[in-house]
């Protein structure tokens, strides 16, 4: 359990909260580069860790995501027309660039004070893979872009997605690092979706109900070891968590791998971002689409949003006679939907004052300590968190049988390590 004013530090993210400054210190994925597809196409809303924002591309190609409202009367600059390398607000004119600086005010001469003094908070944005990404810190700490695997590889292996959670980030990343529940949530989806079916894997999983935690510190963050029977030895699956909210699913047969950012919209709503990719050959078509489709760990959209067709104003499309029949074991379908209509339903932030945890909440726990002691130490002593090196985010997980006396960091130090050279470890 947690008090209320720990769980208040880390669910709340809003600027000027410990939490808050904690994210703002790393590169975030804020759209799919899908989103501003061409010059001067219309802007989009964007909204992040509790700030409201516009983003748009320039006439020159240059990304900007500055503050939603004009420097004028404050109307939403969403309503602006994206023309001649600015945004223009559409009541009287005021533009600005991706900046923030405001280069034309029609009713003032050239050199206007006012104009000087206009500007509108901007943020970087910068296209690394098939994500536009954004620093919302101090400029001067900005850290290295972006060397995710996932965004690195060439186009052919790798897609991604995102969709909308109506839930805390923190319940969701939550989920994400909790290995315990794939063997009752997603029983029946194992050897059913596409993403997962045939790996021995499977077996391992559903073959041993009570799986052992064993968790340790990683550069970037902690490695979440949980340990099986595996036919007189120890199946492994070692999930990567990388501050503040990736995580890196271990792998199934040769499968692509999967992952997750789990990214602060609000304190009541996340973006789950959601990734594929093989690090050693491109995705086959089937697998592209079956991505694309929601399947795995991706789910459907209401289409023309990023609002999951299954949501909590359809109760997630439960079936009740699939559920008796032992076709899904809590009659939702699809990984992405199981995980997110339970976490959804804690509510928007849950009281972790009323949890009974167990060991296998270990991981858990591990990293709550670790998100509140790298805020207490940024606020307090002005010390950089982990997970900014682009070391810390060449990274993969692993899955992988031992032998009972093996110990899993030492025997997986190198596959632990994002490498082209190097084929992953999966079972």
């Amino acid at each position: 359990m947690l008090r209320k004013e720990v769980n208040d530090l880390l669910t709340q993210t809003d600027q000027g909260t410990p939490m808050g400054q904690l994210f703002r210190q790393y590169w975030l994925p804020a759209m799919l580069a899908e989103e501003l597809p061409e010059n001067d196409c219309p802007p989009v809303r964007v909204k992040l860790l509790g700030e409201e924002m516009i983003a748009f591309r320039d006439s020159d190609g240059r990304y900007g995501l500055i503050e939603e409202f004009c420097a004028h009367r404050r109307v939403s600059l969403w309503f602006g027309r994206n023309e001649d390398c600015g945004l223009r607000c559409p009541y009287h004119g005021w533009k600005f660039d991706v900046e923030g600086n405001c280069v034309d005010i029609p009713s003032e001469p050239e050199d206007s004070v006012i104009r000087q003094e206009a500007k509108l908070q901007a943020y970087p944005l910068i296209k690394v893979g098939d994500i536009l990404w954004t620093y919302m810190g101090d400029p001067a700490n900005t850290p290295p872009e972006p060397m995710w695997e996932f965004a690195t590889v060439s186009p052919e292996q790798t897609v991604s997605t995102k969709r909308l959670q109506e839930c805390n980030w923190l319940q969701a990343l939550e989920g994400g690092i909790d290995s315990s529940h794939v063997s009752w949530l997603h029983s029946q989806e194992l050897e059913r979706d596409p993403l997962f079916k045939g790996a021995k894997a499977n077996q391992y999983n559903m073959g041993d109900m009570k799986p052992v935690f064993e968790v340790k510190e990683s550069d970037g963050g902690l490695y979440i070891g949980v340990r099986r029977n595996a036919e007189g030895k120890h199946y492994w699956r070692i999930t990567q968590w990388v501050m503040p909210c990736f995580t890196m699913i271990p792998p199934r047969a040769d499968h692509p791998q999967h992952g997750h950012f789990w990214v602060p919209i609000d304190d009541h709503n996340c973006w789950t971002w959601s990734y594929d990719y093989h690090p050693d050959r491109p995705l086959t078509p089937e697998e592209r689409q079956a991505c694309l489709d929601g399947k795995g760990i991706h789910v459907p959209l209401i289409p023309g949003t990023y609002r999951p067709a299954q949501n909590k104003d359809n109760d997630y499309l439960i079936d009740r006679e699939a559920q008796k029949r032992g076709e899904t074991y809590s009659g939702v379908m699809g990984f992405g939907m199981q995980d997110a209509s339970l976490q959804e339903s804690m509510g928007p932030i849950v009281d972790r004052s009323r949890e009974n945890l167990v060991p296998t909440d270990y991981g858990i726990v591990m990293t709550r300590n670790k998100l509140r002691k790298a805020a207490a130490d940024l606020i307090e002593k002005g010390i950089m968190p982990t997970g900014r090196d682009p070391e810390h985010m060449k990274v993969r997980s692993v899955a992988i049988v031992l032998g009972p006396e093996q110990d899993y960091a030492e025997a997986c130090a190198e596959a632990f390590k994002a490498d082209t050279r190097r084929e992953r470890v999966t079972v």
